[in-house]
């Protein structure tokens, strides 16, 4: 059984809208980085998104803290930047202050570097990865800190993504190919394993609510859990994206072995299309 110690990390799966692990599914051969590519219709350069997460304890949602996610756009790449961290009301109980950074080729929309710097109460984690994606293989340095890991090399059976680089292609789906009940899959090399992950278009929504935000049409998505020290045995996450070009994460509902998590889409800026909240009319 896969542990996840870093919350924030869970909190990133959460938002990318997967969370499979050991689940077997056939993927195509691919034999050329080519036809790895998918084309970005969605993203830009400048964008900045901003969610605000919560726990549920004994039926109080609890503000806990926030995630910022930029885009920075060059000739050839898209650099994501994200950093996480919780209130200071809340870093008595649990602080945490992470970094996360994705060099993503515009290309193909497939990472070329990531870097993710974990402090999460005593909890530390340091994970480098440099992906070779035409090679099939990416070189990876991961301990509890810069320090103490150890270079080491990890065989791609395929094109893959890492922990941000997947929330990216979620993004640039297109939704209008699949039906109700498909599943849309990928992999991600995580903590040094690839994991297959996939994620249910469960239905379409028009005039969703969400509060503090405002009414939306949205597209609903179920990822698939494992039932650890995260999940009960059968939850189920709920994500609503908007019905758009930009297909954002709106709301994600996540139930916990201990309470519930959520996070809400705060505040925007620089999207590439128009988000509309139906609202405001």
């Amino acid at each position: 059984m896969k542990i996840i110690k870093s919350r924030f990390t869970v909190f990133l799966l959460i938002l990318s809208g997967f969370f499979t692990i050991g689940i077997v599914m056939a993927y195509p051969e691919l034999t050329n980085n080519d036809e790895c590519a998918i084309t970005n219709t969605a993203i830009q350069g400048g964008e900045q998104i901003v969610y605000k997460a919560y726990y549920n304890w004994k039926f109080v949602w609890i503000p806990a803290g926030e995630a910022v996610f930029n885009i920075k756009e060059t000739e050839n790449t898209f650099e994501i930047t994200i950093t996480g961290k919780t209130y200071k009301t809340y870093d008595s109980f649990f602080r945490v202050r992470d970094y996360f950074h994705s060099v993503i080729d515009k290309k193909t929309m497939y990472p070329r570097r990531f870097v993710r710097i974990v402090e999460e109460g005593n909890y530390r984690k340091f994970d480098s990865i440099e992906f070779v994606q035409h090679q099939r293989y990416a070189i990876s340095f991961n301990g509890k800190s810069r320090s103490t890991t150890a270079k080491k090399y990890i065989s791609l059976d395929n094109c893959t993504h890492d922990l941000i680089s997947v929330l990216y292609f979620m993004r640039n789906t297109e939704i209008s190919k699949y039906q109700v009940g498909d599943r849309i899959p990928t992999r991600m090399l995580f903590d040094e394993k690839i994991y297959p992950i996939s994620v249910e278009y469960n239905k379409k929504i028009n005039n969703y609510v969400i509060k503090d935000l405002g009414k939306f049409d949205v597209v609903k998505v179920i990822p698939d859990l494992i039932a650890g020290n995260v999940f009960k045995e059968g939850s189920l996450m709920h994500i609503y994206v908007s019905n758009d070009n930009n297909k954002l994460p709106l709301l994600i509902e996540s139930p916990l072995a201990v309470g519930s998590a959520k996070a809400v889409l705060k505040s925007y800026s620089g999207l590439r299309y128009t988000l509309h909240n139906k609202s405001k009319g």
